[in-house]
């Protein structure tokens, strides 16, 4: 069997990952070795970070209900209860939405849960 030699082969696969690596710091965007590495990590916290962006969201999405309840007297957990009494299906992207765009919805909004509340 003769011998086969990988130039061609090689030379694809390394300008694959040196492509990627652009951007990167110093040696590791010019030598192979150091940007397989640092390729193979940014993309296991690409991975991550896609299911991470959507708790962030969440989170921030929270925080802003919750300082549109407190500005009319309510608390996020109340806030949220009354909506589900009220059977309003307002996800919380929407609701975070309203209390800073649109306060006067939202204060409306919280007047309602309170009377069904009856605070």
């Amino acid at each position: 069997m003769p011998r086969v030699k990988t130039g061609t082969v090689r030379r694809k696969r390394h300008k694959k990952i040196l492509k990627q690596a652009k951007g990167f710091y110093s040696g590791r965007r010019k030598h192979y070795r150091k940007a397989k590495e640092q390729v193979e990590h940014a993309l296991v916290y690409a991975y991550r970070d896609r299911r991470q962006k959507k708790r962030d969201f969440r989170k921030l999405w929270i925080i802003r209900i919750n300082a549109g309840c407190k500005l009319n007297g309510l608390k996020y957990s109340q806030f949220m209860h009354g909506l589900k009494l009220l059977e309003i299906e307002l996800d919380r992207k929407i609701l975070a939405g309203m209390a800073i765009d649109n306060p006067e919805s939202f204060a409306s909004l919280t007047e309602e849960v309170k009377k069904k509340l009856k605070l």
